[in-house]
């Protein structure tokens, strides 16, 4: 017998328990189906878990410099059983609460397996059928295992797998040398691990500009994490409790105790049945989606990582906002309206918004770029935390504000000062004009634009 309800939601990460909400108050009856755990990658796998290691992270490092502000705290040592207890805590409390919020909507069904398309507007989950005239894909992502000869026969981790460690591996080995990766290597360099970085490109995070990159090297190799760039022909070995991975022929091998593979996501579109459902994917297997995230099938929609729009908690939740706006609310939002914004949750963390200055100066357009280091901001100075810049570029003509990079302390909530001029279609002098109060690292964001010059 299949089961019939006005809508289907698959998948219960960022975008889908708030959609369920805002459809049940809308009088409809709503099937929420999710294979694992409640909250998605975010609250699993993500953001929750892993700024929650960071923040134990970041309090060992300030305990060990203790003496640097006067401060005589003696040796300092990690309990990685009770990091990881904490962590387990704070998770478990938001999915919870995530799930219970879900199962007392009035007009909610939560259904626990895996959904298959068996027909364009009908899935089966286990012995169950269900089908909706409104259907929307939430189904997110995971890791990317590369094709490395010898790594299939050595044990490795990826981000799922290095939440359950209870221990500080005493060399911690990281393929991948971008957001992921770098967060886990500083975390586990801080609670006391031997760290190395090996990344097959020129340089880390190499989706910014060169500066932002050699600035995050410099931060990481201070604190004694080895980084090995130019790893082009990578192989791994097992050898006794550990491995070697070997980053290029005729280098010498590096010996470690774990490995973490962190080179990129996928999407979880692969075991749908979405043809089925005429849902078309691209070549790496995001669903396809137009401005207002409709697939190419009538009454399906595609939210968060698995659409290709962005995979972040932020972008997932706005996709949600976008689908009930147009769905709901006779409100035209679309995708293409948001101004991209992220961050690298090192310490300090990297804010970035719009376009890179590299991005600009391929574009051709006449371009203003304004920069200062963190050691002239005072707030900065003050809290021993100097490390990095704030750089922001602008267009020569019209005075909006291109994009920025913020590097430094406080730099992922510095940053949405200018997000938010930018959003608003506003000049650059609608901050460079702004009184901000002192001491804080917002008020060198005006000084930085009162400054700029021509970029040659």
């Amino acid at each position: 017998m299949t089961e019939r309800f006005d809508a289907i939601i698959i998948g219960a990460g960022q975008a889908g328990p708030p959609l369920a909400g805002r459809l049940t108050s809308a009088g409809m009856t709503v099937a929420v189906v999710e294979r694992k755990l409640v909250g998605g990658t975010c609250v699993n796998y993500g953001c929750i878990p892993t700024k929650t290691l960071v923040a134990s992270a970041h309090a060992a490092h300030l305990a060990r410099r203790g003496a640097d502000f006067g401060v005589l705290a003696g040796e300092v040592s990690v309990d990685m059983a009770k990091v990881k207890a904490r962590k387990d805590k704070i998770v478990d409390d938001d999915r919870r609460g995530v799930e219970d919020w879900i199962t007392g909507m009035t007009g909610c069904t939560f259904l626990r397996g895996h959904a298959r398309f068996v027909g364009p507007k009908t899935l089966q989950i286990d012995d169950r059928t269900i089908e909706a005239d409104r259907i929307f894909l939430n189904v997110g992502g995971r890791a990317v295992i590369p094709d490395i000869p010898g790594l299939a026969d050595v044990d490795y981790l990826t981000n799922v797998g290095m939440l359950e460690l209870d221990t500080v591996p005493e060399h911690l080995v990281i393929i991948g040398g971008s957001y992921i990766a770098l967060e886990f290597a500083q975390m586990y360099r801080r609670f006391g691990a031997q760290v190395t970085v090996v990344e097959k490109g020129p340089r880390l995070a190499s989706r910014e500009d060169e500066d932002v990159s050699a600035a995050i090297k410099d931060i990481l190799e201070a604190e004694g994490i080895a980084v090995v760039l130019g790893a082009t022909a990578m192989s791994v070995a097992k050898q006794d409790n550990g491995f070697a991975l070997t980053p290029r022929d005729g280098a010498d091998p590096v010996v470690g105790s774990h490995l973490l593979v962190a080179t990129g996501r996928r999407a979880n579109t692969d075991d749908l049945g979405l043809d089925v459902a005429g849902v078309r994917t691209d070549g790496r297997g995001y669903i396809e989606v137009d401005d207002e995230l409709r697939t190419s099938a009538e009454g399906i929609w595609a939210m968060g990582d698995c659409n290709g729009k962005g995979a972040f908690t932020h972008t997932s939740y706005n996709d949600f906002e976008i689908v009930a706006a147009n769905l709901l609310d006779d409100d035209p939002r679309r995708v293409s309206d948001r101004v991209t914004t992220y961050a690298l949750y090192i310490d300090p963390p990297l804010g970035r918004v719009g376009m890179t200055e590299s991005e600009v100066r391929r574009s051709g357009r006449k371009a203003l770029v304004g920069k200062r280091p963190m050691t002239r901001v005072g707030r900065a100075v003050e809290k021993g935390e100097t490390q990095g810049f704030m750089k922001v570029v602008v267009d020569a003509g019209t005075h909006e504000i291109l994009g920025a990079a913020i590097l430094g302390v406080g730099g992922d909530e510095v940053i949405h000062c200018i997000v938010d001029v930018m959003t608003a279609g506003l000049p650059y002098t609608a901050i460079s004009r702004t009184m901000h109060i002192h001491p804080t690292v917002s008020e060198l964001v005006p000084t930085m634009l009162q400054d700029l010059r021509l970029l040659e």
